[in-house]
């Protein structure tokens, strides 16, 4: 099971392709089953292997309070069998006719995957359709996956600080939104969730007319709809209710959250800033912010690494990001690793200096243009890979964004004016809306500023 970031920077850099007006990004073909499942085809016949992948558009921001970490739970329970399929059979089955199967949940949505030969399609379409409707769970098989969940949940946050570090952090950032619980949940709630929890939200959700079926590989629509139509067209609607994202404060303070652990062996520096998303806020600025996240630290040529590693010599890495693709709001960080014998209070007064010129608008319109080369390079193959379509067109469908919004990003972006990027660095470069993470060795030493190491994602999930 995976917990996904929220993330993905390959989307990010996705959404900033520069193409022709006619271009199109993945050309899908789509439909839409009499019971409102979205059916998405996108075809790539240079080998025969397809991903059929369906996302629920719910995940761990839809949770109710105080039963933190049941999107993720129900996701590792979603194999545990049906009347036709037993316990644990899903996987082995896959297995067994050459193919892989994972599931993965985040803030927004939880999806299920399986990469097949083409000629076995029908048999995961199958098995897929009939664990969305008759999923059988009994008092056993939930309290066994319930300690495996809390285990998980030890092991990958529990004993890495770095984790728990940005667990921390997204608590701080987001003061009221849903997005301030972790994905995986808080180790309290998780031991209190229960069989009847994990059904009820199962029937809430859990329904076709609440997901998205995408096949990418070597196949067409043609092939699809009468397999599509035939396992999951028979399947029940359900009444799912909205999707609430509860409104953000105005910030007022800038925050500070410090883990020092003894298995940390070199400091780092990170901050979150609150940012609006493409469907909440002033979206209008997703692409300037996507296009800024590149100028700032989007590779070694970029203002951050240019500055603090080659120029200054202060750091070993530095590094932004931003992703657009969610219900609600989001957020753009920033990530430095000092080097080595560097003081971390030195380290944060040359970021601070570089973060106050940028969020002035002292761009060069060069480093506009730069950054969009860069990114156009970085997708150059994004057509040719057989999952990079299904990714970025179901995490977009997931989060009630549409297929024609996926195609027109290119024109989008490509329209982005270096104005338009000082307004963005302007209004969510303000430390107000900020979190600064510090990650410190344990010492006798008094803390100095620290944070996440810049290889952490900026998003939420489970993977």
């Amino acid at each position: 099971m995976k917990i996904l970031a929220r993330s993905a920077l390959l989307l990010a850099a996705l959404l900033v392709v520069s193409r022709p007006a006619e271009a199109r990004l993945f050309d899908p073909q789509t439909f839409t089953l009499s019971n409102g499942m979205v059916v998405v085809v996108v075809p790539n016949h240079r080998i025969p292997i397809v991903s059929h992948m369906v996302w629920y558009k719910v995940g761990a921001a839809d949770e109710v309070e105080g039963k933190s970490g049941l999107a993720h739970m129900l996701e590792h329970l979603m194999f545990k069998g049906t009347p036709s399929v037993p316990p644990g059979d899903f996987s082995k089955i896959v297995s067994r006719n050459g193919g892989r199967d994972n599931a993965f949940t985040s803030s927004d949505y939880t999806g299920y995957f399986q990469n097949v030969a083409a000629d076995r399609l029908e048999l995961v379409m199958r098995m897929e359709a009939d664990r969305m409707a008759n999923l059988t769970l009994d008092e056993d098989n939930f309290r066994t996956e319930r300690a495996v969940v809390l285990e998980e949940r030890r092991s990958r946050v529990g004993n890495n600080p770095a984790a728990r570090l940005a667990e921390q952090m997204e608590a701080s950032l987001f003061l009221n939104s849903p997005y301030r619980r972790p994905v995986i949940g808080w180790e309290s709630e998780i031991a209190g969730l229960s069989r009847e929890d994990a059904l009820a939200f199962y029937r809430r959700w859990y329904a076709p007319n609440n997901a998205v079926l995408v096949v990418a590989g070597d196949v067409d629509a043609e092939t699809v709809r009468p397999l599509a139509e035939k396992y999951y067209g028979g399947l029940a609607r359900a009444d799912t209710p909205p999707r609430l994202r509860t409104e953000e404060p105005p910030p007022e303070a800038a925050r500070r959250v410090t883990v020092a652990d003894p298995r940390v062996s070199q400091p780092s520096w990170s901050r979150l800033y609150l940012a609006p998303s493409q469907r909440t806020g002033e979206s209008r600025l997703a692409q300037p912010l996507e296009v800024l996240a590149e100028i700032i630290g989007g590779g070694t040529t970029s203002i951050l690494y240019r500055s603090l590693v080659v120029d200054q010599g202060l750091a070993a890495h530095a590094d932004a990001a931003y992703d657009p693709v969610a219900v609600g709001l989001t957020s753009f960080r920033i990530g430095v690793v000092p080097r080595p014998g560097i003081g971390l209070d030195k380290l944060e007064a040359a970021i601070e200096r570089e973060i106050a010129r940028i969020a002035r608008g002292e761009i060069p319109a060069e480093e506009v243009e730069r950054a969009k080369t860069r990114l156009r390079a970085s997708v150059v193959y994004a057509r040719d890979s057989l999952h990079t379509g299904a990714q970025v067109l179901g995490e977009a469908l997931a989060v009630g964004m549409a297929v024609e919004d996926v195609e027109s990003w290119p024109d989008r972006v490509g329209a982005v004016t270096p104005a338009q990027v000082a307004e963005a660095a302007a209004k969510v470069l303000d430390a107000r809306a900020s979190v600064t993470g510090m990650l410190l060795p344990m010492s006798g030493a008094a803390p100095v500023p620290a944070a996440l190491p810049a290889a952490l994602p900026v998003t939420r999930g489970i993977r």
